[in-house]
């Protein structure tokens, strides 16, 4: 080949082949070779590097390079530091909201923490980076459109038949998160985690409506059924291993099905003027009954003091005339005058206008004492007093 070299200053001329002038080289189109720099014999600006001089000047760099000393110490070299590198490829960092998963030839070898971590690069190892303490959610019976951004129902998976047969549009949520003390059973125990949360939290809440009414649970078996959903759920996902932790369910809406949800509605806002008028018809009877109740109190205690009252008196006057009926005995007539003069004493003592009738059927007026029988002898006997005093 003309531009092989064998070890000369240019290419070999062959044996009694006439030389030619230098001056003047033409390549296979006619002209002189042209320089890499743009140079050359056919612009004016001098002879430019020959290509095939080129050529020799490359394949003399490549054979020092395959021979010499570069085969034994240079390749160790070269191998130390494709080696360093591939082994400084191993470092990966972890977030603080993340669990990194080591895997040495695809086994499972343990798991690391936030920050700085290394691994056996590729492709003996390789890692997987969780984010166990974002929060997930999951909407059953309905989901948000991510073209149009409305709220699409879903048919299909809300309506849930009741214990007592009817059928019941029930929307709920599910709250879950990454299981931070196994997340391995996370990434290697379910194909898609996801789409199981939502298949059991359909399925068990299709059982636990299944065994309620539909009045109650409208009513008052909504925040029943939501720790009951939960604790179901998360028992079913254990049983499987999946790593999730459920952390609620929330009910969305509980309705019956829409071509009778009017009826439906105004029974329950029936339902609620009945507790309405209830809690008020207690609230007066709380007022009332308490104030009844004292007043009931006061004429009992009233009468109780009346009969103690009339008791004691009534012995009194018992033993009163006890004694008195005592003295009659020992004394009949002078008893007798006693008891008419006392009587006769309180009734014409008492100062009010009295007639006094006799038994031949005369009657005369009772004139009162008062002004004979203290205030003028009084009276009279201080000015006497003081007519004797002055008469000295």
């Amino acid at each position: 080949m003309p531009w092989s070299n064998q070890g000369g200053d240019g290419p070999q001329r062959p044996e009694g082949a006439p030389e030619q002038k230098s001056e003047q080289k033409r390549g296979p189109w006619g002209v002189g070779p042209q320089s890499p720099w743009g140079g050359g014999s056919g612009h004016g600006r001098g002879p430019g590097p020959d290509f095939e001089d080129w050529v020799r000047r490359a394949q003399e760099k490549i054979r020092d390079l395959t021979s010499g000393d570069f085969s034994g110490r240079g390749l160790l070299l070269v191998l130390v530091a494709v080696g360093a590198l591939w082994l400084a490829s191993g470092f990966y960092t972890v977030e603080p909201n993340q669990v990194g998963l080591n895997l040495v030839f695809g086994r499972y070898v343990g798991k690391v923490g936030p920050g700085l971590n290394y691994i056996w690069p590729e492709p003996i190892g390789s890692y997987i980076k969780l984010n166990v303490t974002d929060r997930n959610s999951i909407d059953i019976g309905e989901h948000r459109s991510r073209l149009t951004g409305r709220i699409v129902e879903e048919p299909e998976e809300s309506l849930m038949l009741t214990g007592d047969e009817n059928i019941a549009d029930l929307k709920f949520r599910v709250i879950w998160q990454i299981d931070p003390l196994h997340p391995e059973d996370y990434a290697f125990n379910i194909k898609n985690p996801v789409e199981t949360i939502k298949a059991v939290a359909e399925s068990e809440m299709r059982l636990i409506v299944g065994k309620t009414k539909l009045k109650p649970l409208l009513t008052v078996e909504r925040k029943v059924i939501q720790p009951e959903a939960r604790k179901a759920i998360q028992k079913v996902l254990d049983s499987y291993g999946a790593g999730v932790s459920i952390l609620q369910v929330q009910l969305l809406s509980v309705d019956p099905p829409p071509t009778v949800i009017a009826a439906f509605r105004d029974v329950t806002a029936a339902q609620q003027d009945e507790s309405r008028f209830v809690n008020e018809a207690q609230r007066e009877a709380n007022q009332i009954v308490p104030a009844a109740r004292g007043q009931a109190a006061k004429i009992l205690r009233a009468a109780e003091a009346y009969r103690t009252q009339s008791v004691a008196e009534a012995r009194g006057q018992t033993a009163r005339y006890l004694k008195i009926y005592a003295q009659y005995k020992k004394a009949p007539e002078v008893t007798r005058e006693r008891l008419y003069l006392e009587t006769m004493e309180r009734v014409i003592g008492s100062g009010d206008s009295k007639i006094i009738l006799d038994r031949a059927g005369g009657a005369s007026p009772l004139l009162p004492l008062a002004p004979f029988n203290g205030a003028a002898p009084k009276a009279e006997s201080g000015t006497n007093k003081t007519e004797a005093g002055g008469a000295q």
